[in-house]
């Protein structure tokens, strides 16, 4: 029996008014810790007193303020980068750290093991066994993932940080994917610490950011002390640049794919049998075709003008719509998916395109 899509819970979306308010308010933000020609020259190195470039320092400044945080760190390696820096910042090895129950995205649970952390695993979903697991008083931290990790999940993030802070255990977030795409990201919902990756907000590669309590950013910065480690000027001066175009590019985004789900739903393309939002790693749509070739119908899309793969899943080498299996940690829960589903993201495409796609790969494939 083929398996069906199972019920899926997407995160809120920003809407475009929203979005472009957002982009208004981080220029404010920005004024607010640059003069003019300073946004045209970008300095290096370790500077005595600081321990990194005046540059960084400033969009480091713009971010904490953006977010409502106490400070924000630029760190090296991406999202990956900063979940490692914020959890070697707060948690000891074998320490026991609360997360939620469901396949752990690949280069985080490199980061656990190579940490030597010890999980401890609740169903968020299940509002009693995060309850049960804080009565304990095991956990200093509890680690979460802003986006889904599980088809089904749908636990509401705002919720599971105020059942930690309750507990008096504080709260680490990992907001890629979900930063600027959601309303309000982990440390705006009141996580002590939240990471993500600029590159997946079409910033330079490998640069990403713990914003948060002072304390956790701190230590970050003081672990991360050598030249070789920091963020260089030039790149945060190009994050914060791109920063500038992502709310409403994303909010147009989230429409687009919205209308994409809807269009296919309604039948307007043979061969799919089923469309569903939903947060597998970044908002995409899940198609689930009629037969099964979602194996094969990357490469075929790929000659009609889809990426076959993804880059960062919101970097800035990514404008085609992505047509691709669904991530490693999806199938890890979800097997039976494989064969017919597909996660689709229009990226910059509208939906004309992203259906015209799918429309003539599956007609090559018959």
């Amino acid at each position: 029996m083929t398996d069906a899509l199972p019920e899926t819970f997407p995160l809120p979306t920003v809407g475009l008014d929203e979005a472009v308010a957002r982009q208004f308010r981080l220029l404010e933000c920005t004024a607010a810790h640059f003069e003019g020609p300073q946004l045209f020259e970008a300095d290096a190195g370790c500077v005595p007193g600081l321990g990194r470039s005046r540059t960084t320092a400033r969009v480091e400044a713009v971010l904490a303020a953006f977010l409502g945080a106490e400070d924000a760190a630029l760190v090296q390696g991406a999202g990956t980068g900063a979940i490692r820096a914020a959890l070697a910042a707060a948690v000891s090895p074998g320490e026991p750290l609360l997360i939620h129950r469901a396949p752990v995205y690949p280069t985080t649970a490199v980061t656990f093991r190579t940490l030597g952390i010890a999980c401890t695993e609740a169903d968020f979903n299940d509002p009693a066994e995060p309850a049960r697991a804080l009565a304990g008083g095991r956990f200093r931290f509890a680690y979460v993932q802003h986006t889904r990790q599980r088809l089904q999940d749908g636990y509401d993030l705002g919720e599971v940080l105020a059942a930690c802070r309750r507990a008096g255990v504080r709260t680490l977030v990992d907001d890629n994917y979900a930063v600027l795409r959601v309303p309000a990201c982990g440390v705006e919902l009141g996580a002590d610490a939240c990471c993500f990756s600029l590159f997946k907000l079409h910033g330079p590669e490998g640069v990403g950011v713990v914003a948060g309590a002072g304390d956790l950013v701190a230590r970050v910065r003081a672990d991360n002390y050598s030249g070789g480690g920091q963020v260089q000027g030039q790149q945060a001066l190009d994050a914060l640049r791109a920063l500038t175009h992502v709310p409403v590019m994303w909010a147009l985004q989230s429409r687009v794919a919205a209308e994409v789900a809807e269009r296919l739903t309604a039948g307007e393309v043979p061969g799919v049998a089923e469309a569903r939002l939903a947060n597998v790693q970044d908002r995409c749509v899940l198609v689930r075709l009629e037969r099964p070739v979602a194996r094969e119908l990357p490469a075929v899309a790929a000659r009609f003008g889809a990426a076959p793969y993804p880059v960062g899943s919101a970097s800035r080498y990514e404008i085609a719509p992505l047509v691709h299996r669904l991530s490693a940690s999806c199938l890890a829960d979800s097997p039976g998916l494989a064969d017919r589903t597909l996660r689709v993201n229009p990226m910059r495409a509208g939906a004309d395109l992203v259906l015209d796609v799918l429309r003539r790969s599956l007609a090559e494939l018959r």
